[in-house]
């Protein structure tokens, strides 16, 4: 095989990642690559984009979990064994025409440019001619910011590659099924076992390591999720692991479809510089059918009144109740008015939620959570959030904290927290003749045509 030299200091690929290398190289649109730990993830694809940015003049993004972590784990980062910056070793300063540190940003001597993005600011990008993309660990990112980049590529004919390893069955467990299945992209699952790529002592020092960190049965959860590449490996620190896995294994993440004549309430995380998340529900009978979720961040009330007239006129639900925290009624979106004022002034139906502490709205949605069935339209997002919201890890401490990662998850998880608080509300004023007493089994489920429940 003859070596293959890139501009980047005459790197070659090793064995095991010639297959997705290859690929790239052949004009391949459309690749994800779930290694373990340690694998090269991201020192392929930084020198995949450098050749492609030789090969094709346009913009390029690679994308981390949070714009914070993409300057420390990529820009700054040091490769220990040359002392060099890992992104000047595969884009090397003669490359350039100019370097930006604090945009982190390459514009190379012909023309094409790169840039480091987080997809916890997805939605302030703007650029034309987007020609490569890649995420990495795309199980921590926002899945909206692929939703929200996908567009730009696809009109220029662009690829994208997808590295990460596990993080339970969220989106990227999805979206690597949906690439294995499809003739369009490349999937691929590496474990230690298959690269070779560390020592049995390298193994046994990361599993001690792991162990005397998080303790032996997370420690070797943890090791199994980063090594061998496990989707089944609990989320380390996740809230709702028990609930979300009776959901998946029961089949209440399915198609659902509304109960004609019964309200569709929302519940309502509102943010200003964070995210805005809101879930659609329908409280019916016994049960919770969640029919939808959103979210963005930077745009206005008046989006949301958009958003809301057309998803309602479109889906033929009869408007509900729109469940708000506490605090809507005491800070202010915009001229001097409350959220909550700005909302009935506009057509909404505000309703305060409860205010009680975190911890009693997470134990409320542990207790929910059995009653609900989502809709598979979820998945992706709302779901996926849920699945993904997990406790803060404390360092000093060397223990997880009572209190959550504040990250993209938690928006979606704060909104079905109220959720949890709300739906006894909105059951008790919804007349009798809108309480179907329903039960939905995941055994021949076919909605609408929902099973009555069993008599006592």
């Amino acid at each position: 095989m003859a070596e293959i030299v890139l501009p980047a200091n005459g790197w070659t690929p090793r064995s095991y990642q010639m297959p997705l290398w290859r690929y790239l190289e052949n004009g391949g649109k459309r690749a994800m690559a779930v290694w373990h730990r340690r694998a090269g993830k991201d020192d392929v694809l930084l020198r995949a984009t450098c050749n492609a940015m030789f090969e094709r003049v346009g913009s390029y993004w690679h994308c981390m979990p949070e714009y914070a972590q993409a300057r420390k784990a990529l820009w700054t980062a040091v490769n220990p064994h040359t002392g060099r910056r890992r992104v000047d070793e595969a884009i090397p300063p003669e490359l350039r025409a100019s370097t930006n540190e604090q945009e982190m940003f390459i514009r190379l001597v012909n023309g094409s440019t790169w840039q480091l993005i987080g997809s916890d600011r997805y939605n302030s990008l703007v650029g034309a001619g987007i020609c490569g993309f890649v995420q990495s660990e795309t199980a921590l990112c926002n899945p909206s910011a692929w939703g929200y980049i996908r567009p730009m590529l696809q009109e220029n004919d662009g690829w994208a590659a997808f590295i990460t390893t596990p993080r339970g069955k969220n989106h990227a467990y999805s979206m690597f099924q949906h690439a294995e299945a499809s003739p369009d992209w490349f999937a691929q699952r590496l474990t230690i076992d298959d690269t070779g790529a560390l020592t049995e002592k390298q193994i046994a020092d990361a599993l001690a390591e792991y162990v005397a960190i998080y303790g032996e049965d997370i420690g070797h959860a943890k090791f199994e999720q980063e090594y061998y590449c496990s989707w089944t490996a609990a989320i380390v620190g996740a809230f709702y692991a028990r609930e979300l896995s009776a959901v998946r294994n029961e089949g209440r993440l399915c198609r659902v479809e509304a109960i004609p004549g019964i309200p569709v309430h929302t519940s309502w995380d509102l943010g200003i510089s964070d995210d805005t998340a809101l879930w659609h529900f329908q409280v019916a009978g016994p049960q919770i059918l969640i029919l939808g979720c959103h979210a963005q961040s930077g745009v206005g009330l008046d989006y949301y009144d958009s958003y809301m007239r057309q998803a309602y006129k479109r889906e033929g639900w009869v408007k509900g109740i729109d469940f708000v925290p506490h605090d809507a009624k005491a800070r202010e979106w915009t001229g001097g008015r409350t959220r909550i004022e700005t909302m009935m002034a506009m057509g909404f139906t505000p309703e305060l939620v409860p205010n009680v502490g975190l911890m009693d709205g997470i134990n409320a949605a542990r207790r929910t959570l059995p009653l609900c069935v989502f809709d598979s339209g979820t998945e992706m997002t709302g779901f996926s959030a849920l699945e993904s919201y997990k406790r803060k890890w404390d360092d000093a401490k060397k223990a997880y904290s009572l209190y959550p990662e504040h990250d993209w998850a938690s928006h979606y998880a704060d909104s079905f927290r109220y959720l949890a608080l709300s739906w006894r509300k909105a059951r008790d004023i919804q007349p009798k003749k809108q309480q179907p007493d329903i039960l939905v089994l995941a055994e021949g489920f076919s909605p609408p045509k929902l099973r009555p429940a069993r008599k006592r």
